[in-house]
């Protein structure tokens, strides 16, 4: 499992987000450009499935837009499917990407404000899930660029500091934010991972309806899965 506070040398644009190459960027399209596949459901610890290839989960409200960023990055409009019924879900979906990695779409941690929701939602499961996966590589958090950041979200990233894994902030729905806005938001995020010893801290902005920040999301995905590639 990656140890929470890496040492961090990149370059942040103002927007705190990291700079990419051409060729980085260039692989990451490759590798996303490849087969996904859904492979595996867990609603239990003892149904996990073995742990082989690296793995990148993606966490948020129940609302936030994890399907939509998923599909946005493999390029696969139904890949992921939202409920009908925000944070009904409560089970891990796993999906192949080319036999080199594997996504994780962990269920909403609850679709109330209340920091409570995190704890009831994800307790058992989803902190064991967190604690004990070896070859989690970095929690993708994302975060509603909207609407004001929910005492669920604070919570979320204070559950990922007790298990010690590596978090990033994921701003979606960018799309619907003006300039301004977004620059605010930007700051407020930076400064709130800022204070948790297990987020990295880069942040990435996004927008699966422009594909916008899906290039430097795959790229950073792929550094991570495949640093040899």
């Amino acid at each position: 499992m990656s140890e929470a506070s890496p040492e961090f040398g990149g370059f942040l644009d103002a927007g705190g987000e990291e700079a990419y190459g051409e060729e980085e960027r260039e692989a990451g399209r490759l590798l996303f450009a490849r087969e996904c596949r859904f492979f595996y459901a867990a609603q239990r610890l003892d149904q996990l499935p073995e742990a082989v290839l690296p793995e990148i989960a993606f966490a948020g409200r129940s609302n936030v837009g994890k399907s939509s960023l998923i599909n946005a990055l493999t390029g696969r409009r139904t890949l992921a499917r939202a409920s009908s019924t925000p944070g009904r879900t409560k089970q891990l979906n796993f999906f192949d990407l080319a036999e080199r990695l594997v996504l994780v779409d962990m269920p909403g941690y609850g679709y109330a404000q209340a920091a409570k929701s995190v704890k009831e939602d994800w307790q058992g499961l989803m902190f064991n899930y967190l604690r004990g996966r070896t070859t989690l590589e970095r929690v993708f958090l994302l975060l509603d660029a909207r609407v004001e950041i929910k005492d669920s979200d604070v919570a979320a990233m204070k559950l990922l500091d007790r298990a010690a894994v590596l978090f990033q902030a994921v701003l979606t729905k960018c799309d619907s934010v003006k300039p301004a806005a977004l620059a605010a938001k930007q700051a407020e995020v930076r400064a709130l991972v800022g204070r948790h010893p297990a987020a990295y801290p880069a942040i990435v902005s996004t927008s699966a309806e422009t594909g916008r920040g899906i290039e430097t999301l795959r790229a950073t995905i792929t550094r991570l899965a495949l640093p040899a590639s």
